[in-house]
């Protein structure tokens, strides 16, 4: 199962507010698009913002992301929970 993990550093104060964000907005809005949630976590020591994203299938991944991006529902967050990222890392990942 392809999976990414994000890794966001988020702007100073915003962490508690973001992590909300994406827990009420972003997860279940992506799980509507087909994607799998393993979970999100807080580092407070690096005002980072760390989470899983899988899918079944590598195929359609690129489509579905930009279907999800390009939604009514993801356009019309407001406020839009990325104003709070200061830089995005994001990387396929594979068990070990």
């Amino acid at each position: 199962m392809p999976t990414q993990i994000h890794i966001y550093t988020i702007n100073r104060g915003g962490l508690d507010d973001f992590a909300a964000e994406w827990r009420d907005k972003i997860k279940p809005l992506r799980e509507k698009f087909g994607f799998q949630v393993s979970g999100g976590w807080k580092v407070k020591e690096t005002n980072q913002f760390v989470w899983l994203l899988s899918r079944e299938s590598a195929d359609d991944w690129e489509a579905q992301n930009q279907a999800f991006y390009q939604s009514n529902e993801r356009r019309s967050l407001q406020p839009d929970p990325a104003r709070h990222i200061a830089r995005v890392e994001q990387y396929y990942v594979e068990s070990a």
